[in-house]
């Protein structure tokens, strides 16, 4: 497949993530003051509404009508094996704490593969009404409209967001990292929407966001969004204790620098 033709189909699939992310936000809006939880996962705090579930089925239906025989990978339900190489990484709603309170960050996030790399995705805020995009090499965008990054040079002076594991020990070893890091910045912020976060990142709503233990459905869309944008990005892995860190270039290795200390 050419280079040209790989980009054109990548885009397409933006257009398609953001059609359903956009369909999957209304659907989630409307019950909003509403959710009932379904059941837990991973800890009593790790909490699954009903509606989780029943966004996921939306999407999944959306996605497949749009392009049949894709693979979907979602956060609740079972994975999808299609027959061709296009996939899909759904978290049907980014913020489900958020949503079971009735508090305002709450999003939508559908990245698209290629072959097992992430392409193309988009991130609907669900109660501002935006949609985030981005196709791998093409940008990103807020309505359409291009995206950068702030360009503060200075830990300092930075507005960085942050979120907490569900995991008792790990959250105590969070809470020890915001003692070095709040004193060196300008602020933290924890909002409850890693896709979200990863997006303001993007287009300069914040400076910074790093958190620990995300899974793939959390960053995919949203990490796709702020690199295209320009921000510096590091996803999880063995070497960096299973962090995510978006930044600014200016403040990015400062971060880094406190965030994977031999003392954390």
């Amino acid at each position: 497949m050419s280079e040209g033709h790989q980009s054109d189909r990548a885009r397409h699939l933006e257009d398609v993530a953001v059609e359903v992310a956009s369909v999957a936000a209304d659907y989630v809006r409307v019950r909003s003051g509403q959710a009932t939880a379904a059941r837990t996962k991973s800890s009593p705090t790790d909490v699954v509404t009903h509606t989780d579930m029943e966004c996921e089925q939306l999407i999944r239906s959306e996605l497949l009508a749009r392009c049949p025989g894709s693979s979907i990978v979602g956060e609740e339900l079972d994975d999808d094996d299609g027959g061709n190489n296009v996939g899909w990484i759904v978290d049907p709603i980014d913020g489900t704490v958020n949503f079971l309170y009735d508090l305002p960050v709450v999003s939508v996030s559908i990245a698209a593969t290629i072959d097992g790399e992430v392409m193309a995705g988009a991130v609907a805020d669900v109660h501002r009404d935006e949609v985030f995009s981005a196709t791998r090499d093409l940008g990103a965008r807020l309505a359409g409209k291009p995206i950068s990054p702030t360009e503060l040079a200075d830990l300092d002076g930075a507005l960085v967001a942050t979120g907490f594991a569900y995991d008792a020990g790990l959250r105590a070893t969070q809470a020890q990292m915001l003692t070095r890091l709040l004193p060196v910045c300008r602020d933290i912020r924890c909002m409850g929407s890693a896709a979200l976060n990863l997006c303001w990142v993007g287009c300069g709503r914040l400076d910074a966001y790093f958190e620990r233990d995300l899974k793939m459905y959390d960053y995919a869309a949203g990490a796709l969004v702020a690199s295209e944008a320009g921000a510096n990005i590091e996803l999880p892995s063995t070497t960096d204790r299973n962090l995510t860190i978006a930044a600014t270039g200016g403040v990015f290795d400062s971060l880094r620098a406190i965030l994977v200390s031999p003392s954390d």
